[in-house]
């Protein structure tokens, strides 16, 4: 028996969930594709229904949802969205979360406690996912939690292009707002010109979330702009609290530069009260006009994810997009 040629193809195509379809539509519109057409909608007792308007046989299917509040609603839609995919046999679904939900759960403080951030790869990879696609994960080794593919994208390029060009003539100092950051505020000062760095001695109480007290300044920032980095703002908190202690060390002035604006209640009125001179976010998460204030600058995430996810389609190098190695 002979076998019979074929002529296979790849075919690109977008799915995109209700939680922030501006975002989606804006990656379509850098890709060239149209987000293909679905039906969504919610039972009365709150389940989710999703069914795709196309043949999705044999795709390459790419599915973006951003995991805003209510997370648990949009978590479930896309994880729903996925096994729709399976189960119309796409040959390859990678999700796309820009921001990962879970992400402060990668491991346990003390007895009894989950892993939330494992279980959510565990989810997906039950549900069909063959590769994920997120920026900025709080923590790097969330990407060893899922069994595929992950392609940790970096928002610093799209924020650290900002900076350089909004204060790159002036004496600027990289500034973690905990010990724990300090690796990647030596890849934010390198980018930036090897400016100095400095970080913010600080203690939580792990019973008490989105608490904490800063301590001490370390680090060179008298007399300089300081550039206060972080992955998330929440109820901002942290952030606030950190710029007061630069401002009283001595900073001539303080820019905020966060990749995630998840900005729970009160985080507006904290940063819009906060002495920063400007608070930098990306849009990995809708931020509403009632969220805005003035001294807000959003930077849209878009045009990287249009990149990487062309650079997984096509098979190329997704790290080539940050190193400039293949």
């Amino acid at each position: 028996m002979s076998p019979k040629p074929g002529t296979p193809q790849k075919n690109l195509m977008l799915f995109s969930g209700r939680a922030h379809p501006e975002l989606a539509e804006e990656v379509a519109k850098h890709l060239g594709v149209q987000i293909t057409p679905q039906t969504a909608h919610n039972f009365a007792n709150g389940e989710i229904f999703v069914r795709f308007q196309e043949s999705v046989r044999g795709t390459d299917a790419f599915v973006i949802q951003s995991h805003t509040d209510p997370i648990n609603e949009w978590v479930m839609e896309q994880l729903i969205m996925v096994d729709a995919l399976k189960r119309a046999s796409a040959k390859r679904i990678t999700v796309i979360m820009p921001f990962y939900p879970y992400a402060r759960q990668d491991k346990k403080h003390k007895g009894r406690e989950p892993i939330s951030a494992r279980l959510i790869a565990d989810l997906f990879k039950t549900a069909g996912a063959d590769r994920i696609m997120t920026v900025d994960l709080h923590t790097a080794q969330i990407q060893g939690f899922f069994d595929g593919p992950v392609d940790h994208l970096l928002a610093q390029t799209v924020l650290a292009d900002h900076i350089k060009a909004t204060y790159g003539d002036q004496d600027l100092t990289v500034v973690s707002p905990d010990s724990g950051r300090v690796r990647l505020a030596e890849k934010w000062a390198e980018t930036l010109g090897n400016r100095p760095i400095a970080f913010i001695h600080k203690t939580r109480d792990p019973d008490k979330p989105n608490q904490a007290v800063a301590n001490r300044v370390v680090g060179k920032v008298r007399g300089r702009l300081c550039v206060l980095i972080d992955d998330m703002i929440d109820t901002g908190g942290t952030i606030v609290k950190a710029t007061e202690a630069l401002l009283d060390e001595g900073a001539s002035d303080v820019v905020i530069a966060g990749t995630h604006g998840i900005l729970s209640s009160p985080a507006t009125e904290r940063l819009a009260n906060c002495k920063a001179r400007e608070v930098i976010l990306t849009n990995t998460l809708p931020i509403p006009e009632e969220k805005r204030f003035p001294g807000l600058t959003v930077l849209s995430i878009a045009p990287l994810l249009a990149r990487a996810i062309e650079a997984v389609f096509e098979d190329g190098s997704v790290t080539s997009l940050f190193d400039g190695n293949a």
